[in-house]
């Protein structure tokens, strides 16, 4: 199995971590060449005498008994089935244009119901999200891939739909039934309804909010519970995530301040769902960042902010090298990585956009490189950095990679 590589700053280790790899050479240093596990905060501190950073193996973590018995109110549930790709990639790739195109008509649709005080159809929102539970389930990376390159023209729809996809992916990939995906789906796709209902020039502020208008954004979690109230959406697992998606398991969170054992699952995923979208999406004030960047920020905020059991399977569902991915290859070239290897994470199909000397090809070639290795093992390639968006003047959109 692939090593699951996480860059973690010292102040952010904690025992029970597996560190990897150093930022820096192992010779010079008291630590075993092989990697170790942190067992107490000596270990931290001295660390800290050598390195800014280390790499921790996420697979490997050994949380401590007290740690533990705080997750353990929170444990996720046993698998109840797993499942596998009915279509490849390319099979299943032009439905889910059409599944993304609907679902992005309904969230816009569903927004100006909302904005205009109209109440929503309960069998409207269901319609549009099994749809794309459907495509989830016959192959995720297709339309997670569709989704990640289609411009959108309003962060607030496409979120909802991000969302929404999302939370079916990780849901599969946790293996709940079927009409538990939906019910994930509907969540993700309703998690922001009431933010229409929110002054527009607070949500598009592009500065530091004050307490008070911070407040005011905050009710959107009020208003949203209210859209649900009218549109007669009575699911509990919907409910948890339109009203808890913004608590966190320190108690931090709002509107209620609940810690991770007080927090609904449906909730607790949703939280992590809902920060990655926000981090790898552009908003007023806070450009996107990359979807390795995302995953590392989430795994820094574990114990604070998200469930470390559901980060770490939100992780294992995307990759490390979420599809979308702008990639740079040892190789020199740079891509973009349209399908996940389920048996190595860390070796995806990517689309290749420039070569060695980053002059764009223009016709995209693909390159598997878990197969590109096995049948050239003299000649390995591998994942060297995940470039932010934007990176050597990159636009998947307008290269037409996903459409508009």
């Amino acid at each position: 199995m692939d090593v699951i590589e996480v860059q973690i700053a010292i102040d952010s280790l904690r025992p029970g971590m597996y560190v990897n790899r150093l930022d820096r050479d192992w010779v010079g240093t008291p630590f075993p060449l092989q990697g170790f596990y942190i067992t107490k905060t000596e270990q931290i501190e001295l660390l800290r005498q050598y390195c800014q950073h280390v790499f921790v193996d996420s697979q490997r973590e050994r949380l401590p008994v007290e740690t533990r018995r705080v997750r353990s109110d929170g444990a996720l549930p046993a698998r109840a089935r797993t499942y596998t790709n009915s279509h490849n990639f390319a099979e299943e790739s032009p439905s889910a244009r059409k599944v993304n195109q609907r679902a992005a008509e309904f969230a816009q649709q569903m927004i100006a119901d909302v904005r205009s005080g109209h109440k929503l159809s309960a069998q409207s929102v269901q319609d549009a999200v099994e749809p794309i539970v459907q495509s989830i389930l016959r192959n995720a990376d297709a339309f997670l891939w569709i989704s990640g390159m289609v411009r959108r023209d309003a962060y607030l729809y496409s979120h909802c739909v991000n969302c929404s996809a999302l939370c079916a992916a990780l849901g599969r990939h946790l293996g709940f039934p079927e009409d538990t995906l939906i019910h994930l789906a509907t969540g993700g796709m309703l998690l922001d309804a009431g933010k229409v209902i929110v002054p527009d020039a607070l949500i598009q502020a592009p500065r530091r909010l004050s307490f008070k208008e911070r407040d005011q954004v905050r009710r959107h979690v009020e208003y949203s519970a209210h859209v649900l109230d009218e549109a007669g959406i009575h699911e509990q697992g919907v409910r948890d995530m339109v009203q808890g998606h913004h608590e966190r398991v320190d108690g931090s969170g709002y509107p209620a301040g609940l810690s991770q054992s007080e927090t609904p699952l449906f909730a607790r995923m949703a939280a992590v769902v809902d920060s990655y979208d926000a981090m790898t999406s552009p908003r007023p004030y806070a450009p996107a960042i990359s979807r390795h960047a995302a995953l590392q920020e989430l795994y820094h905020g574990i114990g604070s902010l998200y469930q470390g059991e559901i980060v770490e399977q939100f992780l294992q569902c995307l990759g490390t090298y979420p599809t979308g991915s702008l990639v740079e290859l040892s190789n020199g070239e740079v891509g973009i990585v349209i399908e996940q290897n389920q048996a190595r994470r860390l070796r995806p199909r990517v689309m290749l956009l420039l070569d060695a000397e980053k002059r764009r090809y223009g016709r995209f070639p693909e390159l598997d490189l878990l197969a590109h290795n096995e049948q050239h093992p003299e000649q390995p390639i591998h994942v060297v950095a995940a470039p932010e968006p934007g990176a050597y003047g990159l636009d998947p959109a307008e290269l037409f990679l996903g459409g508009n």
